[in-house]
């Protein structure tokens, strides 16, 4: 083993070893803990990944990504208190729940890598945050440009979409304070009707082609086959998609 390699190794086995704390920290139990650092250990190894803390991000951050996703009160510095809390939602409904949860408090840090948004709120003095919704196809930069001397600052991207937040202190003054905030949010899922009913047309419309095909090729085995693989086809470029949206929030 050259220099080199021990050197990389050395890094890994530091960063797996503080993962491990981190994650006891978050509560994990020592048994998903231990399974959980072999499993990453064992993936570095099989690509060849020198830099782990390339490969997964600081360990904090990703110690919280794979911690389950419920709202957890944890100490952030010494004499304060946040709450963390992630969440998810569709297109259709997310911007307006921002602005809902951001009245209670919730300020939103980042969106990770599974399309989270990960929030956290101030337990001595909350405050009132505002969102915004941005379509972006060609880079985020000129975005932060036009919305930043309006106070916008971003907060993470999904897909096509970035998020950009700013605090209510400066159009509300002390009104902005979350006096008697409610508690974490039981839920960490909201879809609307019409993301089912967009889930709905779609299932439907593969059935009805699967149909269509099994009676013109005159074997209903073709016809599964049509469903199957429109269903496979739909997952490729999510999985794409999914793949390319945590590439960049490990570069951030």
């Amino acid at each position: 083993m050259s220099t080199t390699d021990a050197d990389d190794r050395h890094r890994q086995d530091g960063y797996l070893l503080e993962l491990a704390e981190r994650l006891r920290a978050h509560g994990l139990p020592a048994d998903r803990v231990e399974a959980t650092v072999m499993d990453l250990g064992a993936h570095l190894a099989e690509c060849g990944a020198g830099d782990a803390e390339a490969e997964f991000g600081p360990a904090e951050e990703f110690a919280r990504q794979l911690v389950p996703d419920t709202g957890v009160r944890a100490p952030a510095d010494p004499g304060d208190e946040v709450e963390t809390w992630r969440w998810t939602a569709d297109a259709y409904v997310d911007e307006a729940l921002l602005n809902r949860f951001g009245d209670e408090g919730w300020e939103v840090q980042r969106v990770d890598a599974v399309g989270r948004f990960v929030s956290h709120r101030d337990v001595a003095q909350p405050q009132r945050w505002e969102y915004r919704r941005e379509l972006v196809t060609r880079g985020r930069a000129d975005v932060d440009l036009r919305l930043a001397p309006d106070g916008w600052e971003a907060c993470g991207d999904w897909l096509v979409y970035a998020y950009y937040k700013r605090p209510r202190a400066a159009s509300l003054g002390p009104a902005a304070r979350v006096d008697s905030p409610p508690p974490v949010p039981e839920r960490s899922s909201f879809f609307s009707r019409k993301f089912y009913a967009l889930l709905a047309v779609f299932a439907a419309a593969l059935v009805v082609a699967g149909a269509v095909a099994a009676v013109g090729d005159g074997d209903a085995s073709s016809g599964l086959g049509f469903v199957t693989g429109g269903i496979v086809g739909a997952a490729i470029p999510a999985a794409a998609a999914w793949t390319y949206q945590r590439r960049r929030t490990r570069r951030s």
